[in-house]
């Protein structure tokens, strides 16, 4: 099983080299469905999005060499949120080239309607940090029995009350309680693994 990263500066020095595909793999594991969504958000298609993914990913590691965690140099996060949302909007304001036209009463009323600037640092960290619980998820399953992690999932994600769960698989409510801690702890200690590329 990949680990993801030793340490969140390991990672980042891992993917300064373009060839080191391990890194690369496990770093677009995490930021490109994040990428995508922010896009899909903003209403691009799907090859849009797609498009606009590839692009930042690209523009990444054309500059990653050039970043350095620092006191006067905002984390990691933000320079990634830069590069997103600058590829999001320089996409969203392109001129399409089948640009339809309208009377200038409609044109003088949609461009009097103030355009929303959404929360894209606050949006991406949310979606990150929903990115990294699938992916925790996904590395901590296999170190469980079928059995606990349905425990876990029916009781903690789906939201089932313990008593109707116990009742349905013949288990007790102790046992119930413990597959949630031993599951709930391992995932803390994953996602911590990659939450400490956050704050870089």
């Amino acid at each position: 099983m990949l680990e993801f990263p030793e340490t969140s500066q390991s990672l980042i020095a891992r993917i300064k080299d373009l060839a080191d595909e391990a890194a690369w793999t496990e770093f677009l594991g995490i930021y490109r469905p994040v990428v995508y969504r922010m896009a899909r958000r903003r209403g691009m298609q799907d090859a849009d999005a797609q498009d606009v993914t590839q692009r930042v990913f690209i523009a990444i590691s054309q500059a990653i060499n050039d970043w350095e965690p620092r006191q006067d140099r905002p984390p990691f996060r933000a320079w990634l949120v830069t590069i997103t949302r600058n590829a999001v909007t320089k996409a969203l304001t392109r001129k399409k080239p089948d640009f339809g036209t309208g009377s200038s009463s409609v044109m003088e009323l949609l461009n009097g309607e103030p355009a929303e600037e959404p929360e894209t640092t606050g949006e991406f960290l949310l979606e990150g940090r929903r990115e990294a619980l699938r992916w925790a998820s996904d590395q901590v399953r296999p170190e469980f029995s079928e059995a606990t992690w349905r425990l876990f999932w029916e009781t903690t994600i789906e939201g089932h009350p313990v008593a109707e769960v116990a009742a349905a698989t013949g288990r007790s409510a102790g046992a119930i309680y413990m597959a949630r801690f031993r599951v709930s702890q391992r995932l803390k200690e994953k996602v911590l693994e990659v939450s400490k590329l956050w704050d870089i």
